[in-house]
């Protein structure tokens, strides 16, 4: 604890008229109109705060008491910190190297790119370790000195009067931040934060499988701390991109593969373009609008186990709309062929709602 007499620099039994004329001498040597410097104006805090205790007569008769018989050397100002806090006493001082921040960064997907997963070299702005101090804060050939003002424990006490008598606060050294130390000479690159703002190139391997709103998460990969901390995590928060042709559900592509009326009645084979390269589909008679045509293996790499997904066409039959007279003919001769019924009413089949409700997710 500083002692009070000790800060004005007078005797134990100088007199009220002897502490006055030291607080004026000392205050006119650290007011800060005079003294701009951060440790004139820590000193001219504690003198006030001295004087403050010793100009008052019944102040001074109660800080010279100081702790009590029987308190075990501790008075009630200290058990008042005790349970209400003094912040401070006991700890050490604040390490100046600290944990780094973890950062967050969107990534863009085509949906190609999760089949089988993707290698990324991603740019991102971030905090990195200083080159010129590796994150020793100093500018090179100094080193970091012990503070003065706290002697090295990050914090000084001050004993404050209050209606419970003196409570001795503990506070963090406003000189060297509570860190114990000072840096005089700052490295001139980092301005003495052992980081600073860079872009740096990571390389990722995507996983195949990944899907809108899931992340990545990468150790080690977030800001640099302060002082050269270690750095905290980035996490990927992926964003696949719409895809014209295909979309997405689990771990199977869904798409509509369009077929002309004569090719849903008679039947068919025709390749078409899947994501990953052409594939072979048999479209057979009689399908109709609404059916699902699945060929198996040809959807998305599963993210957790093995193999692949499915890829799901839904059958679109196209109705023609501009017919010339001969092909007019035809359908009609086609509807006497096969007794097509008139159109009516049958029987309601929840089926059939399931594959229009499936046809509007395509």
């Amino acid at each position: 604890m500083t002692d009070h007499y000790e800060t004005l620099g007078v005797a134990r039994d100088a007199g009220q008229d002897e502490i006055k004329k030291a607080y004026r001498r000392l205050a006119r040597e650290l007011h800060p109109d005079v003294n701009p410097s951060a440790d004139a104006a820590e000193r001219f805090k504690d003198v006030t705060h001295a004087y403050d205790v010793l100009g008052d007569a019944q102040s001074r008769a109660e800080y010279d008491r100081g702790p009590q018989p029987g308190m075990s050397g501790f008075g009630f100002g200290d058990i008042f910190e005790q349970f209400f806090g003094g912040g401070g006493r006991g700890q050490g001082p604040r390490p100046r190297r600290q944990p780094g921040q973890d950062s967050l960064l969107r990534v863009d997907l085509e949906l190609g790119d999760v089949v089988f997963g993707v290698h990324r070299e991603l740019r991102v702005q971030t905090a990195v370790l200083c080159s010129t101090c590796d994150g020793a804060c100093t500018a090179p050939g100094t080193r970091e000195e012990r503070c003065t003002m706290c002697g090295g424990s990050g914090h000084v006490q001050r004993q404050v009067r209050s209606l419970l008598g003196n409570v001795v606060t503990s506070q963090p050294c406003q000189v060297c931040q509570g860190h114990g130390t000072v840096i005089p000479s700052p490295c001139p690159t980092c301005a003495g934060h052992g980081r600073v703002r860079a872009e740096r190139t990571i390389p990722v391997d995507i996983p195949a499988g990944v899907d809108t709103g899931l992340r990545i998460q990468l150790p080690g990969q977030g800001e640099v701390g302060e002082a050269g901390g270690p750095a905290g995590t980035l996490y990927l928060e992926v964003n696949v991109k719409h895809h014209d042709v295909f979309s997405r559900s689990g771990d199977d592509l869904l798409g509509t593969l369009e077929v002309s009326m004569p090719d849903a009645a008679l039947g068919t084979r025709t390749t078409v373009e899947a994501i990953d390269g052409p594939v072979d589909v048999e479209v057979k008679p009689g399908v109709q609008s609404g059916d699902v045509i699945t060929i198996g293996g040809r959807g998305v790499t599963r993210l957790r186990g093995a193999g692949r997904g499915d890829l799901r066409l839904g059958v679109h039959v196209v109705t023609p709309t501009r017919l010339d007279r001969r092909s007019e003919e035809l359908l009609r001769e086609l509807r006497e062929r096969t007794k097509a019924p008139a159109p009516s009413l049958g029987e309601f089949k929840q089926g059939l709602f399931a594959k229009m409700r499936d046809r509007l997710r395509l």
